[in-house]
């Protein structure tokens, strides 16, 4: 496996980016999303390409969905139209898989395709705020970092990290930034152990033994979908409770010793 000394992510000062802005992939798997909240968060999005290539950051940015839903959430017509909506700063493209692949396999698929610098693993329901891509791409600029994720609002993951350094021991993919070549080197997702749910946890494993660091970025925030109940609790829907706990086993089984 390839370490630190041999395979750097690539760095991302502002100094840097003066001469070597980078290129990034957003993707996400979509299931049954309403187009009402994709487009919502593709508003986010534009915006904050739009100021991370104004700073000169950022060279371009592209969106991938891959739709799993037996029905395709984006139907030729509303694809184009969100194209040519967004076509001054994004540019958007969407696999249909005429499958349901859960997360990891479809991201997998997504990241195939993905020749750009960095790749966004973002759930489809986030909303990112205006400097997310400038705020994920700058902690890039110490060394040995593998994976930067977003700070969520308005639930945050109950896990721990080093406030002066972000340090953490795994990062969820509701919004995380991983340079393309380090997602490849790892193979990606382990999709043959995980459907929903721990493919981040398990991957984000992987990234630390490799030899490199997984970071919380409190600056850079999104908003993720979570329903609240009146007392301010997350409320999971059946199928989270059911594969978040089948993951958690695994996750187990997998990394646990004899």
């Amino acid at each position: 496996m390839d370490g630190p000394d041999t395979l750097q992510p690539p760095k991302a000062d502002q100094q840097w980016f003066k001469s070597n802005p980078v290129s990034i992939q957003v993707q996400s798997v979509l299931y049954n999303n309403a187009v009402e909240d994709v487009h919502r968060s593709l508003v986010s999005l534009a915006r904050a390409a739009e100021l991370a290539i104004t700073v000169g950051v950022c060279s371009a940015v592209r969106v991938a969905y891959g739709d799993s839903s037996s029905v395709p959430c984006l139907n030729r017509l509303a694809l184009a139209n969100l194209q040519k909506e967004f076509e001054s700063s994004l540019t958007i493209t969407c696999d249909i898989f005429n499958d349901n692949l859960g997360s990891a396999r479809g991201h997998n698929r997504l990241a195939t395709a993905a020749t750009s610098n960095f790749i966004l693993i973002q759930n489809p329901d986030v909303i990112a705020s205006p400097r997310l891509f400038q705020r994920l791409l700058e902690v890039f600029s110490r060394p040995g970092v593998g994976m930067v994720e977003a700070k969520q609002l308005p639930i945050e993951h109950p896990k721990d990290y080093d406030p002066r350094t972000g340090e953490t021991a795994w990062a969820t993919t509701a919004s995380a930034l991983i340079p393309n070549e380090l997602f490849k080197t790892l193979g990606g997702f382990d999709a043959d152990s995980f459907f929903l749910y721990c493919d981040d946890v398990d991957f984000s494993w992987l990234v630390r033994e490799a030899g490199y660091k997984v970071i919380h970025q409190p600056a850079a925030v999104v908003f993720h979908d979570k329903r609240l109940s009146l007392m301010g609790e997350w409320q999971p829907s059946k199928s989270e409770r059911y594969y978040s706990a089948e993951a958690a086993l695994i996750l187990a089984y997998k990394w646990s010793r004899p």
